[in-house]
């Protein structure tokens, strides 16, 4: 039985699940000081003063700082010229600017002295809408520029000749609501600067770039900072960025030679850690009779917030990218707008500009199938992408799709919706009053995932783009994988040890992994993107390989026997055809490292491989999700009361991880369509900033979620994995609200924005609040 494809539970569960797990907080190092921020309690305002008196005073406070106190150090990755500074100068740009920091005894004596912290404020014009940022009138947010305008790609033709002579277009706009990352874990980091070596524990998602980060910030050799990733509770893109407090609590650390913490609370993750999305969407489309599209024109807007963050700038870019979908367009045009604006700054969360480009392109199809009088599904069906079509270029970038079946998917989808009989049951319960509205919605959707071809991650601040893996056989004859991965909650130690298991044809509890300490695995770029299975597994593969071929060298001389003539059975090496003449993986592990065993032309330590893999190309998973939903007439409360989802996500290596991972981005995904959202008063203050604010979903509240699957492998790494890490909150939301919008399609609706409020719903019913 091979393991890739076996439905193993995860290595990393009984300690997990036990309370065993070791996270950032865990670490208890002697005489640890403690961190807490001074937050801007103002959307927009110069700091006139700040009086640190009383804080400096109070028991147990080692000091409290100011921006002047770091003034030499230099400013967080972003826009040429206007980096966010590592506190607050000046101004505050969003509620939740850091102005200064407390370090003291205990994190409670810090968070006392934090409230005695007094700052003198000059509230300044205040922009929380996009649009308003735009206006030549606008307050000007970053002091010293002509606009809040940091980025603006405009359309390279505007494709007139196309839309001119189309016998129809429609035309929208869309937004995508902003969303909050809620990792169970927020945000913490644990800095030990000790003469020698500065010692760093953190809650991130790649180490080494924080590790290479770190050493430039600093001016510190890399063999004298270490970066330590314990178990992450989470991070869903979130903690990829550079951000304040990973090189405050170091800095800290220097100044008092002591261990300093920073612990974000759940409010404060709310205002400092990254949200995502936020992007509005104008879109026009041309058509024919029969719902053939023709031409595409878009123009995003992006909401960056108080500062435009480095990985923000990628958003729109991978939007544009992906905003063709699983469709054949013939003529895209694609433009996008960055404005900051008074709000938190926004970057990547799970799915990085692709749901934003699922979102959009979904929207569009049913917006061209209610103007033909057409099925949703015909309309998909017809424009889809072929599967003779692959390797398939885009008509507006150079992006070749790798493979899919996108007829087959939504075709299985379909069938297991039995869509005639619901089309005839959603038909009978719109018609009778006592019924709830029925909707179905369709979401075909693909992405672009596995970044790791050269050039992909390198202008977010990594080295490179591939991903290391080592596997190195013990005398013992178990292995060792060192991958430079950073899982948070993938099961990345289960996925690599079956692939790991099949190349070295060993059992798969002889195999352990290890990852996230800068000082003991190879440089790594970390997860995100979707890449783990794709190109770490790969590196893992092609490592594991070359050492099994090494081992059957080494068992060939113990054997004395050709190494062609060597075979693996029941993890015995024996001589094919001679059954009763066998050594063991211990027997070749031990050898492996003894000189005086082995052949004359292998190295004592020749069953230690280490492996950098950069792929040929991006893989491009892909799905068909139906959502059926049903609407309370009288409240308009929206319930979803099936979700079918039929992913592509290449070869699985593990079905059972995989469903979680798709689960997981479905339950995100449906939480952005109904309830999720960041707001904002028209003060700046965020109204959403609390978990008693910011609705989010319990198992309660939603489907059992049915899966099935199609399988067209990627040719880009040898196991045909694509990746499927961010697959469900690329392609749910879409689903959701098409499903509402095909619900109220009798109330004139054309359109309805997230999050879909039973407020909002119950307006278009009553018909004093559609958005038709």
């Amino acid at each position: 039985m091979t393991m890739v494809g076996a439905r193993v539970i995860r290595k990393e569960d009984p300690n997990l699940i036990t309370g065993r797990g070791q996270y950032t907080d865990d670490v208890q190092l002697v005489d640890t000081a403690a961190m807490v921020f001074v937050r801007s309690t103002e959307a927009h305002a110069k700091i006139l003063s700040i009086d640190t008196s009383e804080a400096e005073a109070a028991d147990g406070v080692l000091g409290v700082y100011t921006y002047a106190d770091f003034a030499h150090l230099p400013g967080m990755e972003g826009m040429p010229g206007v980096e966010r500074p590592i506190l607050a100068h000046g101004t505050v740009h969003f509620v939740g600017d850091p102005v200064a920091v407390v370090l003291a005894e205990s994190a409670y004596l810090a968070a006392d002295a934090a409230e005695s912290v007094f700052v003198e404020y000059e509230p300044l014009p205040i922009v929380t809408d996009p649009y308003e940022a735009l206006a030549d009138d606008a307050p000007i947010i970053m002091e010293g520029l002509p606009s809040n305008v940091m980025l603006d790609t405009p359309w390279t033709d505007d494709l007139a000749e196309v839309f001119d002579s189309a016998p129809h277009t429609a035309s929208g706009r869309l937004w995508n609501n902003r969303v909050h990352p809620v990792p169970l874990e927020t945000n913490q980091v644990l800095a030990d600067w000790r003469r020698d070596k500065l010692t760093v524990w953190a809650s991130v998602q790649n180490p080494h770039g924080y590790r290479n980060r770190l050493t430039d910030y600093f001016g510190i050799s890399q063999n004298q900072c270490r970066v330590i990733q314990p178990d992450v509770g989470g991070g869903f893109g979130a903690k990829v960025q550079p951000f304040p407090e990973l090189f405050l609590v170091p800095e800290l650390s220097r100044r008092h030679g002591r261990p300093v913490k920073y612990v974000q609370t759940r409010s404060e993750c709310f205002l400092l850690m990254f949200p995502g999305r936020d992007q509005w969407h104008d879109y026009e489309v041309a058509f024919d009779d029969e719902g053939t599209i023709l031409g595409l024109r878009s123009k995003v807007l992006v909401d960056a917030g108080g500062y435009p963050d480095k990985y923000a700038f990628g958003m729109p870019t991978l939007t544009n990218w992906m905003s063709s979908g699983c469709y054949k367009i013939p003529a895209i045009a694609a433009g996008h707008t960055l404005v900051v604006t008074n709000k938190s700054p926004m970057s990547a969360y799970r799915g990085a500009g692709r749901p934003e480009a699922a979102y959009l392109i979904e929207r569009v199809i049913d917006h061209v199938a209610y103007e033909v009088d057409l099925d949703p599904a015909d309309v998909r069906m017809r424009n889809f992408i072929q599967p003779e079509d692959f390797p398939y270029k885009v008509a507006h970038a150079e992006l070749w799709y790798d493979s899919g079946n996108y007829p087959a998917g939504l075709a299985k989808a379909l069938e297991i919706v039995d869509y005639e009989n619901l089309k005839a049951e959603r038909d009978r319960r719109n018609a009778d009053p006592s019924e709830k509205l029925m909707g179905i919605g369709f979401s075909t959707w693909t992405e672009i995932a596995a970044f790791g071809p050269r050039g992909s991650l390198e202008g977010f601040g990594n080295i490179a783009s591939y991903e290391s893996a080592q596997v190195k056989i013990q005398p013992d004859g178990t292995a060792i994988i060192e991958t430079g991965a950073s899982p948070h909650g993938q099961g990345t130690v289960t996925t690599l040890s079956q692939i790991a298991a099949d190349a070295l044809h060993m059992d798969f509890d002889d195999i352990s992994v290890h990852y996230g300490d800068t000082d003991a695995v190879p440089m790594g770029i970390g997860t995100q993107g979707s890449r783990t299975a794709a190109i770490a597994g790969e590196a893992t593969k092609r490592a594991a390989t070359q050492v099994f071929e090494n081992a059957k060298k080494v068992a060939a001389h113990l054997l004395e026997a050709n190494p062609d003539d060597i075979e693996v059975v029941d993890g015995q090496f024996g001589v094919a055809g001679t059954p009763s003449k066998t050594v063991s993986w211990k027997e070749v592990g031990w050898a492996g490292l003894a000189p005086t065993q082995l052949p004359d032309d292998i190295a004592p330590g020749s069953l230690e491989v280490q492996i950098f893999h950069e792929p040929t190309g991006f893989t491009f998973p892909s799905g068909a999700y139906v959502c059926i939903v049903g609407i309370e007439r009288d409240t308009g409360r929206v319930e979803i009361e099936r979700f079918v989802a039929v992913d592509d996500c290449g070869t699985v290596i593990n079905p059972l991880l995989a469903e979680g991972q798709v689960e997981g981005g479905i339950v995100q995904g449906i939480a952005q369509a109904m309830w999720e959202q960041m707001t904002y008063d028209e003060n700046g203050q965020p109204l959403t900033a609390t978990l008693m604010d910011y609705l989010f979903p319990s198992a309660a509240d939603l489907p059992q979620i049915e899966e099935a699957r199609e399988n067209t492998p990627t040719p880009h790494n040898s196991m045909g994995a694509k990746g499927i890490g961010e697959s469900g909150s690329i392609g749910a939301t879409p689903a959701v609200v098409n499903a509402v919008v095909n619900a109220l399609r009798q109330y004139g609706v054309v359109n309805v924005d997230p999050a879909i409020t039973p407020q909002k719903v119950w307006k278009i019913i009553n018909g004093n609040g559609s958005e038709g």
